[in-house]
């Protein structure tokens, strides 16, 4: 059974490795282009990170342009540090299907709810913001380009795993109980 079920673990660990990498380059794309754009070439904005323009809202103000890409990284930021922690536990493997309720991964549901919920923030506040730009005659591109997209997946992500967490606990303290009456 050990076995088998690291052999099934691995799967997520090599899928995880995969998309940490990409979101640490999605982050570090956005981070770079943002900061050579605002410091060294305003040119660059025309074509930011994956090709999005964002010429338009440097040319109406570059402190809105740097607010739109902070935006856009810290939630960038934020998706690469979810993928670190489970990429952590997995080799750490911290996971122990004999007695899966364990504070370790507790802490960890409770960390990846944490991280979730905020790229949900972050994301909707992204998405209110460049709304607002629109508003002000600014032309952006879509949302979904901009990578802000789904706030409300991510938020629900976060409170469901909260919850999650919780059972968590409750199942430590059963395990715990039974461990003494034995």
């Amino acid at each position: 059974m050990k076995t088998r079920t690291q052999q099934i673990l691995t799967v997520p660990y090599v899928l995880s490795w995969i998309i940490f990498i990409g979101v640490c380059i999605e982050a570090g794309g956005s981070i770079f282009s943002a900061f050579y754009t605002l410091v060294i070439n305003p040119i660059n904005a025309a074509t930011f990170w994956e090709g999005n323009d964002l010429s338009s809202l440097y040319k109406y103000d570059p402190g809105h342009f740097f607010a739109e890409t902070l935006l856009i990284s810290i939630a960038s930021v934020m998706k690469a540090c979810m993928f670190y922690l489970i990429i952590k536990i997995l080799h750490d493997k911290k996971l122990n299907m004999s007695q899966p309720f364990s504070n370790e991964v507790r802490r960890f549901i409770i960390k990846i709810s944490c991280l979730a919920f905020g790229i949900g923030l972050f994301t909707a506040w992204g998405v209110k913001y460049t709304g607002w730009l629109v508003m002000q005659g600014v032309k952006m591109p879509d949302t979904q380009h901009l990578r802000l997209g789904g706030a409300d997946v991510w938020l629900f992500m976060g409170v469901i795993l909260f919850v999650i967490a919780q059972i968590f606990k409750r199942g430590i303290e059963i395990q715990s109980e039974n461990e003494l009456t034995v």
